[in-house]
């Protein structure tokens, strides 16, 4: 089969498309023929190394996986010992620290990420659904807990997560503002945003508005930065692990009303990812959530996917076709 390679760590020439063993499913697992695949700003950090302990997932002085996680395509074959899922099932998920989403087949425990794919999308729909909504999730939900009639900033609105947080946002009630560029606030705006800012133009945290929550998810602010646009009680979630950010959050636990919080979503159990990976598969069947998707790559072209996606200015979702 196909299947992406990466040697060594570096820019995005590094990667190579080689032919390599289809995989075989174990007795409790599935073989997946993969039909779309997601580039994340996650997929380019670990295909750089950087930062370093990226690579205690990758291998630390060598690449040792294929590259890719959130999938979606069609169950081929199941081990005998399967009972959940059967061939012809039409899957999307998650493959975790195990990677291996950028090929034509990739094989998973039965207990894995997965979840029959909502019947209103199509695969490149789905996939972008599962990254977005298993970031955004429980980073509104889990650690922020949000509720109806809070008011919440959205930094990067318009990006893979932003998108999916404006839309869960909503649907939680809550008051939404979405800041973005002067091109993407009408998509905002269409998604449900009940404000939205423009970046160039304005600075959120200058306008004199208090927020419950603030979701940096494209970690172009601060803690320390946003501080004074929340509420008493507001929370401030960032994306990105940064030292600060961890500092800030144990400070923040202990000694101060305003919260800084980070959430590691790509570590959560296998278990908790499923479970909202059926909510999500009901939230958009019932037309509550709607994939946005900014390009499709075939998967030959791997390399260009990761330079348009290194730019930082995508709009929604960069997705890997075969």
């Amino acid at each position: 089969m196909k299947a992406v390679v990466c040697p060594k760590y570096g820019p995005p020439e590094v990667f190579r498309l080689d032919e390599v063993e289809k995989p075989v499913p174990g007795d409790n697992e599935v073989l997946i023929k993969v039909h779309a695949a997601n580039v994340t700003p996650a997929d380019v950090a670990f295909r750089k190394g950087h930062p370093f302990m990226s690579r205690l997932f990758t291998g630390l002085l060598k690449p040792k996986f294929i590259p890719g996680d959130e999938l979606a395509g069609e169950i081929e074959d199941v081990g005998k010992n399967v009972r959940g899922f059967k061939q012809g099932d039409k899957v999307f998920g998650s493959s975790g620290t195990t990677f291996g989403a950028h090929a034509e087949y990739v094989c998973l425990p039965e207990e894995a990420a997965l979840s029959m794919k909502p019947d209103n999308t199509d695969y490149g729909e789905a996939v972008a659904i599962c990254y977005s909504g298993l970031t955004a999730l429980p980073f509104l939900r889990d650690k922020a807990g949000i509720k109806g009639g809070q008011q919440i900033l959205i930094n990067g609105a318009s990006s893979s997560i932003g998108t999916l947080a404006v839309q869960l946002a909503r649907y939680y009630g809550t008051e939404v503002t979405g800041v973005c560029s002067t091109a993407n606030l009408e998509m905002v705006r269409s998604l449900g945003a009940d404000r939205v800012i423009d970046y160039t133009r304005e600075d959120f945290t200058k306008s004199g508005q208090k927020y419950d929550i603030i979701f940096d998810v494209v970690a172009k602010s601060s803690f320390s930065r946003c501080k004074n646009a929340l509420k008493p009680d507001g929370i401030y979630l960032t994306t990105f692990p940064s030292p600060g950010i961890m500092l800030q959050s144990i400070w923040t636990s202990k000694f101060s009303r305003k919260k800084a919080m980070f959430e590691a979503t790509g570590l959560r159990s296998a278990r908790e990812k499923s479970k909202d990976l059926l909510f999500l598969k009901e939230l958009t069947e019932a037309g509550k959530l709607k994939s946005v998707i900014d390009r499709s790559y075939p998967l030959e072209q791997i390399a260009e996917a990761h330079i348009y996606v290194e730019k930082g200015h995508k709009k929604g979702n960069v997705i890997i076709t075969l």
